[in-house]
């Protein structure tokens, strides 16, 4: 059997075992797993089986004891020849007690993937196929170690949405899937979806699939349209309160607020998730804009335009997550709102969020209130002296 194309999605991490015949889809991003798993299974199928010649055990164990009978299954259907002849696929799916949980850290846990892999070492037929997909896996461990050197392992993982630039990894992606569909999209309009649908990136290439049904013939998005069409992650809600902070729309930041904390979102995390960040981004984009000619035309432009800056001006401003240069995006995606402010109000502000975060962590004031109260006094309109 011919292996398998490899997938269009990229992978974060990749590597390629001793064993063709079998294969490891590992990582957070559960929807991206599951796909390219599954892909996976549908190569290995032998043609005309129709998919009853193959064994796919679910692997969500409630309990210890259920992990053991579930690793007992496994081995049986790997030892077990196939009843139409030809080949078969064995598929573990959704694994979920591999990880560094209480589940996975049982000994019946251990023990039965430790006996999987036994099986899997003693020359499996080349016509039997072993699929494991999991979401979660204790990489310390020496059971980790022996499934690298057999299986061709595939990680994709979520981007932590917590660190600077993590929008470049989904919006390589989100490109990817654009340009596999042909759509194009008008300045900032990818970046948009991007960050309404967050890190997953399942969402994502649903919402992407839905604009390609909505255009029709025509083959381009703009803001707009991303805006009626993409529903918002909670990630996504959150940025959204940063875009109304940053048009200084206060009916808008206080409507977004009341549904992340309907939501269960803790008003520390609003705060410390999209308030501050969203202040501080604007205070810099506001001081470079006091201090030097930049042109804002453009993020390419933008771009240039600050690394022809000395590194004395540019030194405070945040870096990517590897260090190789500035975070750009975040800035110019405020330059234009800093304008909306004046540099006292965003210090002002600024003062304001530390002193919510104090009233959050030390005092009983309802929190709605104390979020509330912030985004008044920093978006309100104000009087003129």
């Amino acid at each position: 059997m011919a292996a398998p194309r490899k997938s269009a999605s990229s992978a974060s991490a990749s590597s390629a075992g001793t064993a063709p015949n079998i294969h490891a889809v590992l990582g957070t991003d559960e929807g991206r797993v599951k796909e390219v798993a599954l892909k996976l299974v549908q190569q290995f199928t032998t043609p005309g089986s129709d998919d009853f010649g193959n064994d796919v055990i679910d692997g969500t164990a409630e309990n210890s004891e259920h992990a053991g009978n579930i690793c007992n299954n496994v081995i049986q259907a790997l030892q077990t020849l196939p009843f139409f002849g030809g080949g078969k696929v064995v598929w573990l799916k959704n694994a979920n007690f591999l990880g560094d949980t209480v589940v996975g850290k049982a000994q019946a846990s251990v023990a039965g993937f430790e006996n999987i892999l036994d099986v899997l070492e003693q020359n499996l037929p080349t016509d039997i196929y072993f699929v494991l997909s999991a979401s979660s896996v204790d990489k310390r461990r020496t059971a980790y170690k022996r499934l690298t050197k057999l299986a061709n392992v595939q990680n994709f993982d979520k981007p932590d949405t917590s660190r600077a630039g993590w929008e470049a990894v989904v919006l390589n992606q989100a490109n990817a899937k654009a340009r596999e569909l042909g759509i194009t999209f008008e300045s900032g309009a990818l970046e948009l979806l991007v960050q309404m649908a967050g890190d997953d990136t399942r969402q994502m290439e649903n919402e992407l699939e839905k604009i390609d049904v909505y255009l029709g013939e025509r083959r381009r998005a703009g803001l707009q349209t991303v805006r009626n069409l993409v529903s918002m992650s909670r990630a996504g809600v959150v940025w959204e309160v940063g875009n109304a902070i940053g048009a200084r729309n206060l009916q808008r930041a206080l409507e977004l607020v009341g549904v992340l904390l309907f939501q269960g979102q803790s008003a520390i995390g609003i705060l410390l998730g999209a308030i501050v960040p969203k202040v501080r981004n604007l205070l810099m984009a506001r001081d470079l804009l006091s201090r030097h000619k930049l042109n804002r035309g453009n993020y390419s432009s933008f771009t240039a335009s600050l690394d022809a800056l000395p590194s004395s001006a540019t030194s405070h401003l945040p870096k990517k997550k590897d260090g190789t240069g500035l975070n750009v995006y975040p800035l110019f995606l405020s330059i234009d709102e800093a304008t909306r402010f004046t540099l006292e109000e965003l210090h002002a502000g600024l003062r304001a969020c530390l002193d919510a975060n104090a009233k959050l962590v030390t005092t009983q004031l309802d929190d709605k209130i104390v979020i509330e109260r912030l985004l008044v006094g920093l978006l309100a309109p104000k009087a003129r002296r």
